[in-house]
């Protein structure tokens, strides 16, 4: 659930059947708001201080999808007025969910894989909710395919057939990643092939590069090269990353502490909304333009 902080997430927090309804009445009513008027700009602001969590636990404060580029990649915003608006919306509301993801996949994901007492967890990447008949997709799908497969049907058809591509290779890759790990917790006992390791990591390996060529594409298309890849593992591969593995954690850590606040009952709540880009301050999380303009 952390991730899905973030979006984040996270993060994932994101398929058009996997929005929660308060998540999509919100950002409905959100995009809804014109800029031209004092009225219609009252009425945001309204909505952006209103959304208050079921029994008051926590208080959410919304932040705009539409003002997330900081001043001094101000002028590179100009090349996303090119794109359809839907593609500016999703690729505004999914980036930093994405680049914690790609956080995420570097710093936990690999050396959960590392370690097969801790696969586990890694299973728990694919485990689908469905408290009370209310499905919810699994962390993989999302912190990774739903936001990918929106940004792909948004942007224009030239990019969009790539962009697929990258995304059903990221998908084949982390059902190889399932399949391999699915059954394996240390609890429970099971005789493991030499080689499941091996070939898990090598799964991983063909998500890191899947992830990458949906990045690059990304950066192409709007122009902006925001979105960071994650570099080929070794000695050198944090310092050519180029983002804080500290801050990660940090921002994990508060995200977790934040969950807890609103008990089991809100934890999925907690984790659509930090996908979806709508993050919560209170509570310590670092601002996430800062975040993600590392």
């Amino acid at each position: 659930m952390r991730l899905s902080i973030i979006l984040a997430f996270a993060s994932c927090f994101a398929s058009a059947g996997a929005f929660t309804s308060v998540e999509s009445s919100t950002r409905n009513t959100y995009l809804s708001a014109s800029a031209e008027n004092e009225h219609d700009l009252g009425r945001r602001e309204l909505f952006r201080k209103a959304l208050v969590t079921s029994a008051g636990t926590a208080a959410l404060v919304l932040s705009p999808v539409a003002s997330n580029i900081p001043a001094a990649n101000a002028a590179d915003a100009a090349a996303l007025d090119d794109l359809p608006p839907e593609a500016q919306r999703s690729y505004r509301q999914y980036r930093i969910a994405l680049q914690i993801g790609a956080d995420y996949y570097l710093w936990e994901l690999r050396d959960k894989i590392s370690r097969i007492d801790d696969w586990g967890e890694v299973n728990e990447l694919y485990r689908v909710n469905n408290n009370k008949g209310q499905g919810q997709p699994s962390r993989i799908e999302r912190d990774y395919i739903n936001p990918m497969r929106i940004l792909s049907l948004s942007m224009p058809p030239d990019a969009a057939d790539e962009m697929r591509a990258a995304q059903f290779k990221f998908e084949q890759a982390a059902a190889g990643l399932s399949k391999i790990t699915t059954g394996v917790r240390r609890d429970l006992p099971v005789e493991i092939s030499p080689a499941a390791q091996k070939d898990a990591l090598v799964k991983w390996e063909e998500g890191r590069v899947a992830l990458n060529d949906f990045f690059a594409l990304l950066n192409d298309t709007t122009g902006l090269n925001e979105l960071k890849p994650i570099p080929v593992a070794g000695p050198n591969q944090n310092n050519e990353y180029g983002r804080s593995e500290k801050r990660y954690f940090e921002l994990m850590k508060k995200t977790k502490l934040c969950q807890n606040r609103g008990g089991p009952a809100l934890s999925q709540a907690w984790g659509q909304l930090m996908v979806s880009g709508y993050l919560q301050d209170s509570c310590g999380i670092p601002d996430m333009d800062t975040y993600f303009y590392q």
